[in-house]
């Protein structure tokens, strides 16, 4: 995804969207069938996995149409609630289970274009700390 550095401003999720499509219209080739980001990293004061999720619902909301499948291949946008909620700790793996069903769907919802934002828990910026010093 075309993003700010992790020290310059931050654009909103439709800049994002707008200036992603906008670069792959220009070079990927309509025969490719899809395109998989990586969720990406962020700054320490952002949930990356809820930034990610958005990101690729304001994509798929401003352009429902484009030409090839865009998703994740589901890095942290994914795994960061679930890894962080199980820390490798057997009593946690039924809330981990559960954490990553409900991104899981959170996802699923974004490749719609109809993710809202804030609708799936996250162990948000705290994750970040946490998933550091985790089994991650």
């Amino acid at each position: 995804m075309v993003k700010n550095g992790l020290k310059g401003p931050k654009a909103d999720a439709e800049t994002i969207a707008k200036l992603t499509v906008q670069t792959l219209l220009r070079t990927v080739p309509v025969a490719m069938p899809g395109i998989f980001f990586l969720s990406g990293e962020t700054a320490l004061n952002e949930d990356n996995e809820e930034e990610a999720t958005v990101n690729l619902s304001t994509m798929h909301k401003l352009y429902p149409n484009l030409p090839w499948h865009l998703s994740f291949s589901y890095g942290k946008a994914l795994q960061k609630t679930c890894i962080v909620t199980w820390l490798g700790k057997p009593e946690n793996k039924a809330a981990a289970q559960k954490a990553l069903k409900a991104r899981s769907n959170a996802n699923m919802d974004a490749v719609f274009g109809k993710y809202v934002k804030g609708s799936c828990a996250s162990v948000g910026t705290d994750g970040n700390v946490m998933q550091a010093a985790g089994p991650y």
